[in-house]
């Protein structure tokens, strides 16, 4: 079996790692830390929660480590390292790692995303540092700024990148990556491997070594997965009914929209179950509040969009529910991957309502796992929103359409009575002549010289009622008889 001090890392790195415990490297970190180290750009495959972060981390540290400072050079250090990733949270753990594992080290990392003002991260980057953390839209802002220098980076990864280029940052990496040294050494690891990925990395490795740890995103040991198939309005019934379960110790729950997150959240709060969210409309004070309640342990459930899918890093998720299924079925396997770590056996629970079918069979035909269906019971299959709007809806039955037109002359089957509507103009005919004899010509011109002068704003009024009590009572007895 590994150990990483056969790996040929720098001592303070090894006292870091007997620090934390770890003397065992994954798979993913057995394959990529020797020839990271020899300097070759590296494409690596492996599932969330592997240790991918570590299996770059460690290489960057050691060749920063061991690497001749120019001593004659001016100023401010900057970064010879940069790392890119797709969300907040994880750049923050990302730089977490680098502080960890480069505790005895001179080496200084720090974090650069968005959602916080930029000026503390100005200030840590005039300061000095070796790596940078950072989200592709920050630190292009800081770019176009001329903030940042990024003449002297040597090493380059890019971390989740299938998740980066399914958030619409393919344009800013190649913007970042033209402002790069053209001689450096790159690093790309990826959950999956569709083709936009590897066209990408053909456009920025050069011979890179090819890692595969296991098929991408196919089994999930470990995790145990059931399925309920249930209308839409029902599914917020259930998920109280599973998560008022004492054996559901910490779980994390996954809407596909902000405002799903959020009404989920809202719900369960107001029956008495402790809930948090976290998407991409928080502000990163709210976000990291929210991860450190669900951490300590103080709130039970966290309900987040997919962006918490890849980069939260909690242990002891006993439970997973997929609220609403993702619509990709790559994302399935990340965010039942959240569960099930570190040896332990974790629960998957989906939710499947009659329009997401489709996705259902996606996922089924990507983990070639048929997800076992759970029965709902009878009283669940509908929420009480729903039978009371329902009840409501129902006191006052509307009547039928043929009840409507019964006083038309119409009835049950029978055509419609066309004498009623003869019988309706004339009416109406003869009530406009009476109007117009009453009113008298007079009037009819009093009240036409009345609308030809009213200003803007003012509302036109029925003829006659703008003429003097006199001048109508003269019309009337000048009326021909």
């Amino acid at each position: 079996m590994p150990k990483f001090s056969t790996l040929n890392l720098a001592k303070p790195i090894l006292a870091a790692l007997n620090d934390q415990g770890y003397h065992t490297p994954t798979p993913i970190q057995d394959k990529s830390i020797p020839p990271a180290l020899e300097g070759h750009d590296l494409l690596g495959c492996a599932q969330t929660g592997t240790g991918k972060t570590a299996a770059f981390a460690l290489p960057i540290l050691n060749t920063l480590h061991t690497m001749p400072v120019d001593k004659s050079r001016k100023g401010p250090r900057t970064p010879r390292a940069l790392v890119l990733s797709p969300t907040r949270e994880l750049a923050n753990q990302i730089n977490d790692s680098f502080n960890t594992y480069g505790q005895h080290t001179h080496l200084r990392a720090t974090p650069i995303f968005g959602g916080v003002s930029q000026h503390h991260q100005v200030r840590a980057i005039r300061r000095g540092v070796d790596v940078l953390v950072a989200t592709p839209g920050r630190l292009m802002d800081l770019m176009e700024q001329r903030l940042i220098d990024l003449r002297d980076v040597e090493i380059l990864v890019l971390d989740e990148a299938d998740r980066m280029l399914d958030m619409g940052f393919i344009d800013p990496i190649r913007k970042i990556t033209a402002a790069l040294p053209k001689r450096r050494q790159t690093l790309l690891f990826s959950a999956t491997m569709p083709r936009n990925i590897v066209k990408l990395a053909d456009s920025l490795l050069t011979d890179p070594v090819r890692i595969t740890v296991t098929p991408p995103a196919s089994e999930i040991p470990l995790v145990e997965q059931s399925l309920y198939k249930i209308p839409r309005d029902a599914k917020p019934v259930v998920l109280e009914h599973l998560l008022l379960d004492e054996d559901v110790k910490r779980a994390l729950v996954f809407s596909r929209t902000k405002h799903g997150a959020d009404r989920i959240t809202k719900r369960l709060i107001r029956s008495g179950i402790s809930a948090v969210a976290i998407h991409g409309d928080k502000a990163q004070n709210q976000r990291l509040r929210a991860l450190k309640a669900f951490r300590d342990g103080r709130t039970r459930v966290l309900v987040a969009t997919d962006v918490a899918a890849r980069g939260l890093d909690v242990d002891a998720i006993t439970h997973v529910i997929n609220f609403d299924l993702p619509n990709e079925p790559e994302a399935y396997v990340h965010r039942i991957g959240r569960t099930g770590r570190a040896g332990s056996k974790g629960i998957a629970i989906s939710f499947c309502s009659p329009d997401e079918r489709k996705y259902l069979f996606a996922i089924e035909r990507l983990t070639k796992t048929r997800l076992p269906q759970m029965v709902v019971p009878m009283d669940m299959r509908s929420s009480p929103e729903s039978e009371q709007h329902t009840t409501q809806s129902t006191d006052r039955p509307r009547p039928p359409r043929e009840q409507e037109h019964t006083h038309a002359g119409r009835s049950n089957g029978a055509k419609p009575n066309n004498n009623f509507r003869n019988a309706k103009k004339r009416t109406s005919k003869s009530t406009g002549k009476k109007r117009q004899a009453r009113n008298g010509p007079n009037a009819s011109n009093a009240s036409n010289a009345h609308s030809a002068t009213r200003g803007p704003g003012q509302k036109r009024q029925r003829p006659g009622t703008g003429v003097s009590r006199k001048a109508r009572r003269s019309a009337r007895n000048n009326a021909p008889s």
